[in-house]
């Protein structure tokens, strides 16, 4: 799941390259991390269109298998810059779509590899030089200059006792008689009270070289603001290099005699590409989407975030693959979602009107299986959460699908907050209604959850969350079992019939009828807000509420 950065800007160039017999994807020159093919058995060669033969044919094996060949990849990935990890613009990411494109091109699906502009980013530095020489986190803001800047730490208007309420910073006055008259200086500022893009304009106005932005260190709802803050400019673009940081590390680089290193290196423009897949149903003009994000984080190979999405979905597609749906389905893994949605927002936005009312719905797969997970289901309805965007007409349709399965399958639930922060904001923003899964991330599980849902109260729910960590081990069986299920579950229903989402008069499914219940109702455990992602992971949207 993504925490910082922004969409590259719109490419001109012909979108997409579609697969065929000629074999497109050897000429991608990929690594030899090639795609293999899961063994064969009945259910690959069956038409899987009824509840009982598809879902007797999903299994936690499946998906797992395709998580062990992510973190194959990313073992075996020997990228220059970031190697053990499956991040956008590497040789890791791709292998992957290698992997997922040659897997459903042998199962019969039309495969587009869709390019998408990429910017690259190489390991930058926040280094403490004196008093007391350190390596500190950091993440690089949106908007940031480039360059290396090495000199004194200037701190600015901070508050690191009691409340820590601050406005370090938001004047031009904060900064008079700093000294910041010299040809290296570094600001440090502390979040709160005004946008980062303030801080950051304030300090370079008054002569500042780089500016370091540190968490505020406070306590919001479930959340909170200690760990390495990824702050985002706006429209402004600066001079030098701003980066953010930890309380932490804010407070070490606010000690008397402190110096710095920041080097911010300037990203390169790369391409990547998102992998599309199709399977034409009788009615060509609806179209049921699902998708979940292809790429790691640069730390590690990114196997609950987000491998059980991309394995579970890919489980789904070529168990699919001689369903015979009505409605068309479309498949899609996304690139460099976690560099701020770019592969999502790139397909969207270059789909002609036209191609964007065929969309019927579309379903978003990000951590569906987080080893100290919670069951969530995206809070179309608002019944939890006000959304902090516009939710389209229909999606509370798709989120009763979710909450009637978990209900018949007695699992309890709550609401995740509807808030576009993952690569379903495409879609809602063009008005295509939206649905998804998600089991939290770097929030922290309460004694109630604990008592719901099991697990451990007081640890994150994937406390490997972009760490180098999240590997092979870092999943819950039941929770990625229940997901997986259901996301073969929602795509075959909304297969036959997008009725309640959309109105286009659908189909019943054949066999068995798998009816689903009234939902029982969310278990309400998120004081606090979010649903388990915590607001301090925001993008350039989130602007005017992201520093409060």
């Amino acid at each position: 799941m993504s925490e910082r950065r922004t969409a590259s800007p719109r490419r001109t160039a012909a979108r997409a390259i579609a697969l065929g017999s000629s074999g497109v994807l050897l000429a991608l020159a990929l690594p030899t991390t090639a795609a293999t093919a899961a063994p064969g058995n009945a259910c690959d060669n069956r038409t899987n269109n009824s509840y009982d033969k598809l879902l007797g044919c999903v299994t936690l094996e499946g998906v797992v298998e395709h998580m062990e060949a992510f973190q194959r990849i990313a073992d075996e990935s020997t990228d220059p810059v970031y190697p053990g990890s499956r991040a956008a613009g590497t040789e890791g990411y791709a292998a992957s779509v290698e992997y997922v494109a040659g897997l459903l091109e042998g199962a019969g699906y039309t495969v587009t590899l869709d390019p998408v502009p990429v910017e690259f980013f190489y390991p930058s530095t926040l280094a403490q030089l004196t008093p007391t020489p350190a390596e500190h986190p950091m993440a690089i803001a949106t908007g940031t200059g480039y360059g290396a800047v090495e000199g004194r730490v200037i701190p600015v208007d901070l508050n690191l006792a009691d409340d820590r309420v601050n406005s370090s910073g938001c004047q031009a006055a904060d900064f008079a008689g700093l000294g910041f008259d010299g040809p290296a200086d570094i600001a440090l500022v502390q979040r709160g009270s005004c946008t980062f893009q303030d801080k950051a304009t304030n300090a370079e106005a008054a002569g500042a070289e780089a500016v370091v932005i540190m968490n505020q260190g406070d306590t919001i709802g479930a959340g909170d603001r200690q760990g390495v803050v990824s702050p985002t400019l706006g429209q402004y673009e600066a001079r030098g290099p701003v980066v953010g940081t930890s309380f932490d590390a804010g407070k070490a680089l606010a000690v008397a005699g402190s110096t710095a290193l920041i080097d911010v290196k300037e990203p390169e423009q790369r391409t990547d590409y998102n992998v599309i897949a199709e399977l034409p149903g009788e009615n060509v003009d609806n179209v049921v989407m699902a998708g979940a994000h292809l790429d790691s984080v640069t730390e590690g190979p990114g196997i609950n975030d987000n491998g059980s999405g991309s394995a579970a979905l890919l489980e789904t597609a070529l168990l699919m693959a001689k369903s015979k749906t009505p409605n068309t389905l479309r498949f899609g893994w996304w690139a460099a979602e976690e560099e701020g949605l770019v592969g999502s927002t790139d397909y969207v936005t270059g789909l002609a009107p036209e191609e964007r009312e065929r969309i019927a719905l579309y379903m978003n797969y990000d951590m569906v299986g987080s080893p100290n997970y919670y069951l969530g289901v995206y809070d179309a309805n608002e019944s939890t959460f006000p959304a902090p965007v516009v939710v389209p007409e229909g999606s509370e349709a798709i989120e009763a699908v979710y909450e009637g399965y978990y209900t018949k399958v007695g699992q309890p639930y709550d609401d995740s907050e509807y808030s576009g922060r993952s690569d379903y904001q495409a879609f809602i923003e063009n008005g295509i209604p939206s649905g998804g899964l998600f089991t939290g991330a770097e929030v922290r599980k309460t004694p109630e959850q604990q008592e719901i849902w099991g697990g451990t109260a007081g640890e994150q729910f994937d406390p490997c969350y972009h760490e180098a960590c999240d590997d092979i081990t870092n999943y819950d069986a039941g929770a990625l079992e229940v997901n997986s299920d259901l996301i073969a579950y929602a795509m075959l229903h909304f297969g036959y019939s997008t009725q309640d989402v959309n109105g286009v008069p659908g189909q019943e499914v054949p066999g068995p009828a798998f009816t689903l219940p009234a939902p029982a109702g969310p278990e309400g455990t998120f004081a606090g807000g979010g649903g388990g992602l915590s607001h301090d992971h925001v993008h350039d949207h989130d602007l005017e509420r992201e520093s409060a």
